[in-house]
């Protein structure tokens, strides 16, 4: 039986360097991964990463503001406005007024929009499915936890607004 000053703070060896440059490592080749299993599906339809961002956004929160697309992407409106011209081009992006303000364009996928982000989402769903089955439940939560803790305020904000208006009903089939 270990004495408990031999097992204090054993809990926290997560927090030592080496292990946060692992966690570094893994966070960087997760997304690297990922970005490459995407990658022949964004071929096929002929697009790239940056379409591909705004179409998850854009999925995750119709109905959003060109603005605030800008500002969750973190793009300049130079960059956002060529890819967006090339995504309406291929009518996969709808656009309304605003409610209060009709200058506000509030921006949707249309139905090929969801189609092709559905296509994309089918890859990443995939291999969350297998991780998730093989971390279980309490790592899966566990991952949540943390990868919340990362997020930067803005960041979070983009999360409380999409889960509020899940609840709303903004977010319907």
């Amino acid at each position: 039986m270990s004495l408990p000053h031999e097992t204090a703070g054993a809990d926290l060896l997560f927090l030592r360097e080496e292990q946060l440059r692992l966690a570094q490592t893994l966070m960087f080749l997760a997304s690297r991964d990922m970005a490459q299993a995407v990658e022949p599906v964004l071929e096929e339809d002929g697009l790239g990463h940056a379409h591909y961002r705004v179409l998850q956004v854009l999925a995750f929160s119709p109905g959003i503001p060109v603005s605030r697309l800008q500002a969750v992407l973190g793009v300049t409106k130079q960059s956002l406005g060529r890819t967006m011209h090339e995504l309406e081009a291929r009518q996969y992006l709808e656009s309304q007024p605003g409610r209060q303000d009709r200058r506000q364009r509030l921006l949707f996928l249309s139905p090929a929009g969801k189609a092709a982000e559905a296509r994309l989402f089918a890859v990443v769903r995939q291999r969350l499915v297998a991780a998730y089955r093989e971390a279980g439940g309490a790592a899966v939560e566990g991952f949540r936890r943390v990868m919340r803790g990362m997020l930067s305020e803005q960041s979070r904000s983009v999360l409380n607004e999409d889960a509020a208006g899940k609840k709303g009903g903004r977010h319907g089939a």
